[in-house]
């Protein structure tokens, strides 16, 4: 089982918000989930992004791989 950390996408049409979950990789992209770990909002000014630190660190010390747009927020967010 291939397990991902990556990014699902809820909102409105135009009003873009982002769930940072952990999913198999098999899923579709805003289907099942394992877990909720984080949410981005690029409509904020700055962009607003939330990450539990101590569960992404367990979900990447297991083994999840990152996209590379989450890669990039849990740069940002200091957890990388």
């Amino acid at each position: 089982m291939a397990v991902k950390i990556r990014l699902r996408r809820m909102g409105a049409k135009k009003a873009p918000f982002y769930r940072i979950v952990v999913a198999d990789s098999r899923f579709p992209q805003d289907g099942r989930f394992i877990e909720e770990i984080g949410y981005y909002d690029p409509m904020k000014e700055p962009s607003q992004i939330v990450v539990d630190n101590e569960k992404a660190k367990k979900w990447i010390a297991n083994g999840a791989q990152p996209t590379d747009t989450v890669k990039a927020l849990l740069k940002k967010s200091g957890v990388l």
